[in-house]
């Protein structure tokens, strides 16, 4: 039957194309149901483009300070926002096409509309009722439609969206979601942020080097929750320093809207109520899985808290049906559906030796100014197991690179076990650490010791020679400071 597949993949964001392409490399014939957008959201509305208005952000910071650099600019900077927005969208339009000449290239089948489960092994694909996102590359010119597909093996990977919460639901207009925040058709000046998750923080960071006047409400007691409290507590004074207000222990209990402005109502722990007056609001408060309308319900698939329950290998409850990426859970990372994605995809295909994920080792980055990025147990969480542990740390400002490059302001931490020097946790704080994350990732996968990285010759001078001091310093052999 010439719709008759080996696997079929709902969804071609990061877990779904990567499926796909791994699928195709291991001789099984593949096809990939997309209903909007190849790429997915962290392509056309999500990793790519965020890190585009963040890169103008940069450069504009720079430029307002190239005094600093022993530089001179005749006359003021001014920040051009429809072609910054229109750089961004041209770079998701990029990746969006990447995508298809990826499908292309692997030979994979792309299935344009909207998939729905009817019974294991089987999906029908109805016409799309997702209004075109633009701009979008032109779909490959072979791609197929509506109609009945089967599959031996069929991977979820619908991905998710934004959460919104009762009586503060965006209306795209005054209340944004990170779709609103990335295409604003004019700066605000001024933006109220709920939520200090990645996704809040990076829009807050944005639009306050802008030149906005930014307030983050966040309930937690510290911004960015999941982060590590010092490394936390660090980035939070330095967003303040950058005029950033943050208000935590604090939740918007309701909103009022005018014309062009909306006065939000915080409460705060003591149950003191402030009245906030901003000219949009963006709704940061997580995201959630696209399980609906997918036809769960009529093979009995079990899903938890919005997300679709799976083993360590992508493998629902129902044979022949599996799920990948964020529809699976948190956390919801790029890097995590990819990863994913393959582990089920190798799986499926019988391949020796294939493990299920570590989740305690999946790194976190969040591209704010200055950056974050950890992985694995921060110290609260490794004395919390019961583990008795050594802690090091170690300041940009201690590091030549960071000083020559005029970015003093950071550090790394690491977390070991005390009685066999395994490697915890790591967090880091500063210019380009989601760069550097990687290394403890590769250090942590390897097992490696206290004395392996301490032994470990970093290039001198980079950034990363704070990594070797914050190990060194953890067992009283700093160097450098």
């Amino acid at each position: 039957m010439a719709n008759n597949y080996d696997v079929i993949i709902i969804g071609s964001g990061p877990g779904g194309y990567i499926a796909a392409i791994r699928s195709a490399q291991l001789g099984l014939k593949t096809a990939i149901v997309e209903r909007e957008h190849l790429a997915g959201i962290c392509s056309n509305w999500g990793c790519i483009p965020t890190k585009a208005l963040l890169r103008s952000a940069e450069i504009f910071h720079y430029a307002e300070h190239a005094k600093n650099y022993g530089l001179k600019i005749e006359g003021s900077v001014t920040a051009d926002l429809k072609a910054i927005v229109s750089r961004s969208r041209g770079i998701a339009e990029r990746m969006n096409g990447g995508v298809g000449f990826l499908m292309k290239k692997n030979k994979v089948d792309v299935i344009w509309g909207e998939a729905k489960l009817t019974k294991p092994g089987e999906i029908v694909v109805s016409k799309t009722t997702k209004k075109p996102v633009e701009p979008q590359a032109p779909l490959p010119k072979n791609a197929l439609g509506e109609g009945t597909y089967t599959a031996k093996h069929i991977i979820i990977a619908t991905g998710a969206r934004p959460r919104a919460l009762p009586g503060i639901e965006p209306d795209g207009k005054l209340i944004w979601t990170y779709f609103e925040a990335m295409k604003p058709e004019e700066m605000p000046k001024s933006l109220l942020v709920m939520g200090s998750g990645a996704i809040g923080i990076e829009f807050a960071s944005f639009y306050r080097t802008m030149g906005v006047d930014v307030t983050v409400v966040e309930v937690m007691s510290q911004v960015m929750p999941v982060e590590d409290t010092e490394i936390a507590n660090f980035a939070r004074k330095q967003f303040e320093k950058q005029g950033m207000k943050i208000i935590l222990d604090a939740k918007v209990t309701k909103v009022e809207k005018s014309a062009n402005s909306i006065t939000a109502h915080v409460e705060k722990k003591d149950g003191k109520v402030e009245q906030i007056t901003a000219d949009r609001m963006v709704s940061a408060v997580g995201v959630q899985g696209n399980i609906e309308n997918i036809g769960l319900e009529a093979l009995g698939i079990k899903t938890d808290r919005g997300c679709i329950v799976i083993d360590g290998y992508g493998k629902t409850n129902v044979p022949g049906v599996y799920a990948i990426g964020d529809v699976a859970g948190p956390p919801m990372l790029a890097h995590k559906a990819e990863h994913e994605a393959v582990i089920c995809v190798e799986k499926i295909a019988g391949l020796p030796n294939v493990h299920p994920m570590d989740k305690a080792k999946i790194p976190g980055c969040t591209y704010c100014n200055p950056q974050v990025a950890s992985v694995g147990l921060t110290e609260a969480k490794a004395k919390a197991e019961g583990y008795d542990i050594r802690v090091g740390r170690f300041p940009f400002v201690a590091n030549g690179k960071a000083i020559a490059l005029g970015e003093d302001q950071g550090m790394v931490k690491t977390i070991f076990d005390k009685k066999t020097g395994q490697l915890l946790g790591a967090h880091l704080v500063g210019a380009e650490v989601t760069e550097l994350i990687q290394g403890f990732v590769i250090a942590m996968n390897l097992e490696t010791t206290e004395e392996e990285l301490m032994h470990t010759i970093f290039p001198h001078p980079t950034i990363s020679e704070t990594m070797k001091e914050s190990v060194l310093d953890a067992y009283g052999r700093v160097l450098n400071a």
